[in-house]
């Protein structure tokens, strides 16, 4: 199944203590999003990854903010089950196409979806979406390109995600609202899973 058909919303963390990452992905599937991007913003990234894949059997867990051939090489290594990119270079994607797990691509414009398409690729990541054009540019796009689906992120919000899932070149949506900074640091995990049950019921 494709990436974009597990569930509605992805949710896009950041993780700065790796003891709380298996915590905050269980309460991410308890409320119904297993699948979750772990960005690799920051030194302890790939042990977050690491501890999810080995204590979270639910969880898809995943990488983001994935940059070069040795992030794909790290993120894969560490147990990740896909891989996003925030922008997409041709020595990138080569290591992405090698990697041997499912991968969302980065794009902002049509030229950069057509480069992808030429290269067999139908599914990306669409960012940073609100500053891009949001909705009103996606729609535009599933004129000339109805063989494309998009992962929007970036400045969405639970109130905005809904126009972006109706769109039909949407088939999900990424968001960092679901793991606020101060419940993470509070240890609020049942928090943390209320704003998941939100988003799941997003698409029934």
């Amino acid at each position: 199944m494709s990436l974009l058909d597990l569930a509605p919303v992805v949710p896009v963390v950041v993780v700065d203590d790796p003891e709380t990452a298996v915590p905050l992905a269980r309460a991410l599937v308890s409320g119904g999003l297993p699948v979750i991007e772990i960005t690799l913003r920051t030194a302890t990234a790939l042990e977050s990854i690491r501890r999810i894949a080995a204590e979270v059997p639910d969880a898809v867990v995943g990488a983001g903010t994935v940059r070069s051939a040795a992030d794909v090489d790290a993120a894969v290594a560490a147990g990740s089950r896909f891989l996003v990119s925030p922008g997409t270079t041709p020595g990138l994607l080569d290591a992405l196409l090698a990697s041997g797990v499912p991968f969302l691509p980065g794009v902002a414009t049509a030229s950069e979806a057509m480069t992808l398409a030429e290269r067999g690729i139908g599914e990306m990541k669409f960012f940073p979406a609100e500053a891009a054009g949001g909705v009103p540019y996606l729609k535009s796009l599933g004129g000339p390109l109805p063989d494309v689906r998009f992962c929007p992120t970036g400045g969405i919000t639970l109130s905005s995600a809904p126009s972006y899932l109706a769109l039909p070149n949407v088939g999900t949506v990424g968001g960092s609202w679901l793991t606020p900074a101060d419940a993470l640091a509070a240890g609020d995990y049942g928090r943390i899973e209320k704003l998941a049950a939100e988003a799941a019921a997003l698409r029934p």
